[in-house]
């Protein structure tokens, strides 16, 4: 899956842009603070009409603007060809359209660019809550597969519900979402446990690859039972009493883990940086891995100074890696040249005051 241009106005502090995209993609070089992440925050918008950084519109649209716009165009043979987003602080308001068109709903506009990005911050895949891996596996899985998408949405909405009803002190009402949370929640459960039983052994591999000498495994911490729809009633009676007390539904997959393990201990408690880092780069891949089984097309990687706090010998096990196949664009950014390994071969671009200069000619940098 490959862009060939991006156009935009307004966004971030890129000036205003129009881009012709080389087909393997590009480094981004230049300063910290002068628009490196936001260009790769630019060309993520697409993937899911909204920011990667989990940043409001209002707060992507450039100080003193009245909004953003913004167009991705694909290679000619797909369809849509065109996808543009544009929003409008006033009022709040965003319009999407693919080919001039506006979708029904926007779970019909997601799915045409494909993209997978990696931050500094996706250490906080290992070393953070829960919550963040959790979001990581909704994420891959919302995009690989609209059902499961349907699945979680529903999900969600039938667990507000509840426990809407628990802190009102209706355990009657909570009682009448159960049903709907056992049939979506069952599916969340197997749809979760069977991407973690497909993709373990290939993240082992792939840290492996990258330079970890320690086994790395990867294992769903939850209720394995919940799988099944048939029982959840149970499990709601076990916990009807601490529910209630505390009003809010404590069992379901709304409360599971991704467990992360290294050489047998929890890896963000005795890992280094460099190995989370590792492991935060694994799952990416692991990602870049399912959209593409699912789609039939390589998505593109979007790469934010990934080689930091690498060891030498990572960063060129990274860069082969990365250079596997010549399906898909990637798009990297670093601060200088000197910072990249030798053998990574991408046409270079300079970012500098929100400015984008134009391609050099292809290097080793």
């Amino acid at each position: 899956m490959r862009a060939e241009r991006i156009v935009a106005r307004g966004f971030r502090n890129l000036r205003d842009l129009d881009l012709e995209l080389p087909p393997s993609g590009a480094v981004f070089l230049g300063p910290n603070g002068h628009g490196k992440t936001n260009l790769l925050e630019l060309l993520y918008y697409p993937v899911l009409y909204r920011s990667l950084r989990g940043a409001r519109d209002v707060d992507v649209t450039c100080h003193g603007e009245a909004g953003f716009e913004l167009a991705l165009t694909l290679r000619a043979e797909r369809t849509p060809r065109e996808l543009a987003a544009g929003f409008r602080c006033a009022g709040k308001r965003k319009r999407l359209t693919q080919d001039g068109v506006e979708p029904e709903r926007l779970s019909d506009a997601i799915g045409h660019w494909l993209a997978v990005a990696f931050l500094p911050t996706d250490l906080h895949l290992v070393q953070g809550p829960a919550s963040e891996r959790r979001q990581y596996l909704d994420r891959v899985l919302s995009l690989a597969d609209r059902a499961y998408l349907r699945a979680l949405s529903a999900y969600r909405r039938a667990l507000a519900q509840r426990n809407s009803a628990l802190r009102q002190r209706r355990p009657d009402l909570a009682g009448a979402w159960n049903p709907m949370l056992a049939r979506f929640g069952a599916e969340l459960v197997r749809r979760r446990m069977g991407w973690i039983a497909d993709h373990a052994e290939s993240f082992t591999a792939t840290c492996v690859a990258l330079g970890e000498l320690a086994e790395v495994t990867l294992r769903y911490r939850g209720d394995g039972a919940l799988a099944d729809e048939a029982a959840w009633p149970e499990a709601f009676a076990r916990a009807a009493n601490r529910d209630e007390a505390l009003g809010a539904t404590g069992t379901g997959p709304h409360r599971d883990d991704v467990d992360i393990r290294l050489g047998g201990r929890p890896l963000r408690e005795v890992g280094s940086t460099g190995q989370h880092r590792t492991a935060a780069v694994a799952l990416r891949l692991c990602e870049r891995e399912t959209l593409a089984a699912a789609s039939g097309t390589e998505p593109a990687l979007l790469l934010d100074d990934v080689f930091a706090e690498l060891d030498a010998g990572r960063q060129e096990r990274l860069a082969a890696a990365l250079q596997q196949g010549a399906a898909h664009q990637t798009f990297i950014t670093a601060p200088r040249e000197d910072e990249l390994p030798v053998d990574f071969h991408l046409e270079t671009l300079q970012v500098e005051n929100g400015r984008v200069g134009d391609a050099r000619h292809p290097q080793a940098v």
